[in-house]
C-alpha cells in the first residue's frame, strides 16, 4: 500500500509499504482522510524530537472498517464510518483505572510513537477499542476533527469552564479553535482569540469569538477586556511560547486559571510570585479521555457547519509533501488540511 514517509526532516515521499497486520483484537481501517496536525508539521521539521525518520505519521483520522479481528471488542462491523483515539493505554494502571487513560505511563501514540505505523496511508490496523463508530448522518470527513476537538474539550474540562465564563484562547490555530468551540459548548457566554494572523482572526471570528490582534494592539490587556467586556474569567493558552504565557498572566485576574495546552516550546520561565502571590493556578493539558473522545463523536455530528468552516484544505497522498511544506514555511492559507489516501472525497 502507499503511505507519507519521513524520509528525512523536511523530506516526506509517497513510498510503498507493507499493508498492516491486523492482530485478533484488532480492526482493519480503510483511511479516508487524516488531517495535518501542528505535532506533525514540528515532526516533519525535527524540531520537537518526537518523529524520527522512516515514520509513518498521522493521528487524526477517519476511515471505513474492512475486517474486525475474532476477539474484537464492541459492535464494529464491515462498511462502518469510524474515526480513532491514538492513546494507545495498557488498562491495568491506576491512571487508566481511573478513566484518565491519556496519562497511562504505558500508553503509545499513533502518529508518534515511530514503531506504529499510522493514518497518512491507505490502511492502518488499530486495537478495536481505540475505534469510534462515527453517529449516523455525520459526513464521514467530520470524523478526522474529532481528535483536535477532543483535545480542546478537554482543555476546556481541565479549566472546569462552566455556563456563563469568559474565557481567552491565546493562539488562533487549529487547536485555539477547538477550545473556541469546547468553551462554546461547555456554555462560556463571551469568548475571545488572541491571534496575530488575519485569516485565523478571521476564521475564529465566524465560529463566534471576539478577536484580537496582539501585534496591533497599544494596550494588549485594555483591548483583550474590550473584547470580552470585561476580565476574562479563566484562560488558555494553546500556543505554549513564552511569549503567550506572560500574556496570560497580565491578562489574568487574581484567583485565574491558565489552562497551558500549547506546545509549542518544552520548557518555559515562569515568574513564580505572579502564581503564588496572586493566588493563580496554571493546569496542564494533554490529549483527552477515552469518555471525552468518545464524547466528542458524538457532540461532532450536531456541530456540521462549525466542522465544515474549520476543513480549508484538502490533497491525495501525492500532494501531502508539498502541503507539509506550505504548513511548515507559514505561507498556506488553510488552518487546517486533509490528506485524502484514498483520492480527495473518496
Amino acid at each position: 500500500m502507499r503511505a507519507l514517509v519521513l524520509a528525512d526532516f523536511w523530506k516526506l515521499t509517497v513510498d510503498d509499504v507493507p499493508e498492516p497486520e491486523p492482530g485478533p483484537g484488532d480492526v482493519l481501517i480503510e483511511v479516508v482522510a487524516t488531517g495535518i496536525c501542528g505535532s506533525d508539521i514540528h515532526g516533519y521539521t525535527g524540531e520537537n524530537g518526537r518523529r524520527v525518520r522512516g515514520q509513518v505519521m498521522g493521528h487524526e483520522t477517519v476511515g471505513r472498517v474492512l475486517a474486525v479481528g475474532p476477539d474484537a471488542a464492541g459492535d464494529l462491523a464491515a462498511g462502518d464510518a469510524v474515526t480513532v483515539n491514538p492513546v494507545l493505554w495498557c488498562g491495568e494502571c491506576r491512571q487508566c483505572a481511573v478513566g484518565r487513560e491519556q496519562s497511562c505511563p504505558n500508553k503509545r501514540i499513533i502518529g508518534v510513537t515511530p514503531e506504529l505505523r499510522s493514518a497518512f496511508a491507505e490502511r492502518m490496523a488499530v486495537p478495536a477499542r481505540n475505534v469510534v463508530k462515527l453517529p449516523d448522518g455525520m459526513p464521514i470527513e467530520h470524523g478526522a476533527l474529532v481528535e483536535p476537538l477532543a483535545v480542546g474539550h478537554h482543555a476546556l474540562v481541565r479549566g472546569d469552564c462552566r455556563a456563563g465564563e469568559a474565557v481567552l484562547v491565546l493562539g488562533g490555530g487549529p487547536i485555539g479553535q477547538a477550545c473556541v468551540l469546547a468553551a462554546r459548548r461547555q456554555g462560556a457566554e463571551r469568548v475571545a482569540v488572541s491571534e496575530p494572523a488575519s485569516h485565523r482572526r478571521e476564521l475564529n471570528a465566524r465560529l463566534g469569538a471576539a478577536v484580537v490582534d496582539p501585534s496591533a494592539a497599544d494596550d494588549f490587556v485594555a483591548a483583550v477586556h474590550a473584547a470580552l467586556d470585561g476580565e476574562p474569567t479563566l484562560i488558555v493558552d494553546a500556543v505554549g511560547s513564552p511569549q503567550t504565557l506572560a500574556a496570560a498572566f497580565a491578562c489574568a485576574p487574581i484567583g485565574t486559571t491558565v489552562v497551558l495546552v500549547g506546545m509549542a516550546a518544552p520548557t518555559l520561565d515562569v515568574a513564580a510570585y505572579e502564581i503564588s502571590t496572586k493566588e493563580r493556578s496554571v493546569v496542564g493539558s494533554f490529549c483527552y479521555s477515552a469518555a471525552e473522545f468518545r464524547d466528542t463523536a458524538q457532540w461532532a455530528a450536531t456541530a456540521p457547519d462549525a466542522i465544515d468552516t474549520l476543513i480549508e484544505g484538502r490533497t491525495d497522498l501525492d500532494g501531502g509533501p508539498a502541503s507539509f511544506e506550505a504548513l511548515a514555511r507559514g505561507t498556506a492559507q488553510a488552518s487546517k488540511i486533509l490528506v485524502f489516501p484514498q483520492g480527495v472525497r473518496a
